[in-house]
């Protein structure tokens, strides 16, 4: 890779770190549409692999409940596995223009659903029905962009967890998600030995991305500061929509 592509990468890992720790929002949804504007989706995809996999786990360490959540949530932690080997099956045939769309139109959605936070809290009872639903679908769009927050974000937020039970649910799902990714893009030839060393030597600008977001996230009103970066979430998606509108 050329030194222009490397700075792009070790931008787009701070960024994400740094958002990451500021607000809480997911690595992989902060970085994939810098990466993605640089490289196109299907080069960015194994970038924020192992990365992603290291924050989650100092995330998953701190909220605690890990046993009691995967209890809760396994039928939806099941269902996202056939969804992400469909949705990279979908990836593999599909123009890199067309899946940048897609993970624009996924962070349009996301920014504007966490902005707004519409709806009602659901039923314990209806959240145990639609959970393998969210976890497939979740896993497609995952697949096809990913992306990991959608439609399993809005759905624990729905049913109103405590913040550390939330923290736990949607780190597990992360992680499991980039797991089954890993291997699946390893199998379509996009997850390389070079991909791999770039990720590995990211974890510097991802942890000084972290420590920095921390110290922000101290000093700022979090609830403003996470409005400026869901906003700048829905202008990366739309640049990538654009980007398929124009071509």
């Amino acid at each position: 890779m050329s030194v222009e592509t490397l700075v792009i990468i070790a931008c787009a890992y701070f960024v994400a770190a740094f958002v990451k720790g500021a607000t809480g929002l997911g690595f992989s949804t902060s970085a994939l549409p810098i990466l993605a504007l640089g490289l196109g989706l299907k080069a960015a995809m194994p970038l924020v692999i192992i990365p992603s996999l290291v924050s989650n786990a100092i995330v998953m360490k701190q909220a605690g409940h890990f046993s009691e959540t995967i209890r809760r949530f396994w039928p939806m932690f099941l269902a996202t596995i056939p969804g992400l080997l469909l949705g990279l099956a979908i990836l593999d045939v599909i123009d890199s223009l067309i899946a940048g769309a897609t993970l624009g139109v996924v962070l349009i959605g996301y920014g504007a659903f966490t902005l707004l936070r519409p709806g009602q809290p659901m039923s314990d009872a209806l959240g145990r029905r639609l959970a393998p639903v969210s976890g497939f679908l979740t896993g497609l769009i995952n697949g096809m962009t990913g992306s990991q927050v959608m439609p399993v974000l809005p759905f624990l937020l729905a049913l109103r967890l405590d913040p550390q039970r939330f923290i736990q649910a949607i780190n597990i799902s992360f992680s499991l998600s980039s797991v089954i990714m890993a291997l699946g893009l390893a199998k379509l030839g996009l997850m390389t030995a070079e991909s791999v060393w770039i990720s590995l030597l990211g974890l510097v600008p991802v942890y000084a991305g972290t420590r920095v977001g921390g110290i922000v996230r101290q000093r700022m009103n979090a609830a403003t500061f996470r409005q400026v970066v869901l906003l700048v979430l829905i202008a990366f998606g739309m640049v990538l929509v654009s980007k398929t509108a124009l071509a």
